[in-house]
């Protein structure tokens, strides 16, 4: 299932299952094979950071600064 959250207009959450035809065509794309992977973008669709595994929402935090 893909879920989008947004908060704001500042901050979108997409979540994708890599099981699923989504998933599927991005890993690739952006190089993700585990999960759970984050992958922060700037605002240009730049990526800023990724962590692999446990989500830490400070980084989250300080990126937003």
């Amino acid at each position: 299932m893909n879920n989008e959250i947004s908060i704001g207009k500042r901050i979108h959450f997409i979540r994708l299952n890599i099981q699923e035809a989504a998933g599927m065509e991005l890993a690739p794309l952006y190089n993700f094979e585990f999960t759970p992977t984050f992958i922060f973008f700037d605002a240009q669709g730049n990526e800023v950071w990724r962590q692999v595994g446990e989500f830490d929402p400070q980084l989250v935090r300080d990126s937003l600064k």
